[in-house]
């Protein structure tokens, strides 16, 4: 199942809401993996959603990948094991940036398959997350990494706080049906 998003659409937040809900039957509180490096503008997506998420929800959920501590695709193979190991049964969203076509450009995946890291840089890493979240930042091309140090901050910083935000209005949606 896969829901698609343009973060122009002022509903976009809304509907990523509604998707996470969808996809997340059993309502438990997931973790969040947000993969990429600082290093590029393009590849930063993961890790300014996880700093948006840390910094709002403030220890409430288990988030990996930050600004701080960046985790890169390289990391996967060993993030699979110390995720299910660590957090048994729990839910793993996984937040990537991705490439696509030109007019995809600005649109925000969620599947119920996970996500592979780097698959658009022709690298082969293993599927990852029960949930994945792609925001397309740049065309695909035979030079994908110099196109995501040409894109702009802005996009990708739009595209993060959409994401964050959805994530963090389920979250409390959610937490607080657990209280009533």
């Amino acid at each position: 199942m896969e829901y698609t998003f343009n973060f122009f659409n002022k509903l976009a937040s809304t509907g990523i809401v509604i998707a996470l809900e969808t996809l997340l039957k059993n309502h438990q509180k997931p973790v969040i993996l947000c993969i990429g490096s600082d290093l590029a503008i393009g590849d930063s997506l993961g890790p300014i959603c996880g700093s948006l998420i840390q910094e709002k929800l403030c220890g409430d959920v288990f988030v990996y990948g930050t600004l701080n501590k960046t985790i890169t695709a390289k990391e996967i193979r060993y993030m699979q094991d110390f995720l299910r190991k660590t957090h048994p049964n729990q839910p793993i969203i996984a937040i990537d940036a991705a490439v696509g076509d030109a007019g995809d450009i600005g649109l925000i995946k969620l599947s119920n398959s996970g996500i592979r890291p780097g698959l658009g840089a022709n690298k082969k890493f293993e599927r990852i997350g029960d949930i994945g979240i792609m925001g397309i930042v740049a065309e695909k091309s035979l030079f994908n990494y110099s196109l995501l140090n040409l894109t702009r901050l802005n996009l990708v910083w739009s595209m993060s706080s959409i994401i964050s935000d959805s994530i963090i209005t389920y979250l409390m949606s959610n937490s607080l049906q657990k209280v009533i």
